[in-house]
C-alpha cells in the first residue's frame, strides 16, 4: 500500500510529527541565535533531516521563521489580552497578571520571546513586518496599562506613558533573559519574584530626598 506524499515522513516518522519537531527546534534556534545567525543547515542537523527536506516542508528560511513566529505571536498576544481582560476581587495588579501570563505562555519554550523580539530581522522583509504586527499589538495593550497607571499616579503627560511603555518592554525582555539563564525557576516562582521586586521598588520610591 503506497502512502500519500502529503502524509509521508522521514525514517518512519509521520510528516506531521516531523514538522512539529522542526518548528520546535527552529523556534529554539531563532530565539537563541537570532534570524541572521540561524541557518537551515543547523536546524536540519538538529532535527536529523536533510536541508533539502527542510526546504521541501517549509520553503525558505523566512517561510520557516514565519511558521514559528505566528504561533508565538498569537500565544503571547492572547495571554496579554486575557490578563488585562478584567481583574476579579482581590486580584494581583495588572502588571503582575501580565507577567504571570507571559511566563505561563512561554513555559517550556522560553526562547520564543526572542523570536518575536529579534533585532536581526532583515529591514523591510515580510518577517520584519509580521513581527512588528505582533509587537505593535502587544505595545498597544501595554500603552493602555501604563496610561492607566500614570493616570492613577497623577501624570497626564503622553511622553511619560510612551517612555513607560518602552521601559516595560525592556523589563519584560530582561526578565525573560534572566529566566532562560535560570531554568529551575517555574512561572509561579518568577511571578512571586517579580512581586517582591516591585514591592522593593515601591519602597525605594517612597524614600525621601534625605534618604529616610
Amino acid at each position: 500500500m503506497t502512502m500519500l506524499p502529503s502524509k509521508a515522513g522521514t525514517k518512519g516518522v509521520p510528516r506531521a510529527v516531523r514538522e512539529r519537531q522542526v518548528l520546535t527546534t527552529a523556534t529554539e534556534e531563532f530565539g537563541r541565535h537570532g534570524y541572521e545567525a540561524t541557518t537551515m543547515a543547523a536546524i536540519a542537523a538538529r532535527v536529523g533531516v536533510t536541508k533539502p527536506l527542510l526546504h521541501q516542508y517549509f520553503g525558505s528560511k523566512q517561510d520557516l521563521y514565519l511558521a514559528c513566529l505566528d504561533p508565538v505571536g498569537s500565544r503571547l498576544l492572547d495571554a496579554v489580552r486575557a490578563a488585562m481582560a478584567g481583574p476579579g476581587t482581590g486580584a494581583p495588579p495588572t502588571s503582575l497578571r501580565v507577567l504571570d501570563a507571559l511566563f505561563t505562555a512561554l513555559d517550556g519554550q522560553r526562547e520564543a520571546w526572542f523570536v518575536l523580539y529579534d533585532a536581526t530581522l532583515p529591514a523591510g522583509s515580510d518577517a520584519a513586518h509580521r513581527a512588528a504586527h505582533y509587537r505593535d499589538a502587544i505595545d498597544d495593550l501595554a500603552a493602555i496599562g501604563t496610561a492607566d497607571l500614570l493616570h492613577t499616579a497623577g501624570s497626564s503627560d503622553p511622553l511619560d506613558a510612551d517612555a513607560l511603555k518602552f521601559a516595560w518592554r525592556g523589563l519584560c525582555t530582561a526578565l525573560v533573559r534572566w529566566w532562560i539563564n535560570h531554568p529551575d525557576q517555574s512561572p509561579e516562582a518568577m511571578t512571586a519574584r517579580c512581586a517582591r521586586i516591585f514591592a522593593a521598588a515601591r519602597s525605594l520610591g517612597a524614600v525621601g530626598d534625605d534618604g529616610v
